[in-house]
C-alpha cells in the first residue's frame, strides 16, 4: 500500500527515534516510542487497534521496528521510513 494511501486511513504513525530527535522535529500527531523500547511497549501498540506506520531519520530504525512486530504476529504494520517523508506526504493528503 502506498503511503498517501495509508495515511488515508485512521492509522497511528509512531516515530522510533529518540525523545532527542522527536524533539527536534516530528510528524503532527505522532507518537514517540524510541526503537528501544518498542519490544517492551507491544501490548500499548496492539491496544491502538489500528495499523501502525512507522517513522524514523532514515527508514532503518523503523524497518527493525516493523520486522520485529511483525514477527510478532502483528500484520498491519509499515515503515514509513523517513519521518520527514510521512510529515510531507501528510500535508499533501490534508490539503487534498
Amino acid at each position: 500500500m502506498y503511503l498517501e494511501d495509508l495515511l488515508k486511513e485512521d492509522v497511528a504513525i509512531i516515530d522510533v527515534r529518540t525523545p532527542m530527535e522527536f524533539m527536534g522535529g516530528h510528524v503532527a500527531g505522532s507518537i514517540n516510542i524510541p526503537l528501544n523500547e518498542i519490544m517492551s511497549r507491544v501490548d500499548e501498540l496492539k491496544e491502538m487497534a489500528k495499523p501502525l506506520v512507522l517513522c524514523c531519520a532514515s527508514g532503518n530504525r523503523s524497518g527493525q521496528a516493523a520486522m520485529a512486530l511483525s514477527q510478532l504476529g502483528m500484520k498491519e504494520v509499515y515503515n514509513a521510513g523517513s519521518w520527514l517523508t510521512v510529515n510531507a506526504v501528510q500535508s499533501q493528503v490534508q490539503q487534498s
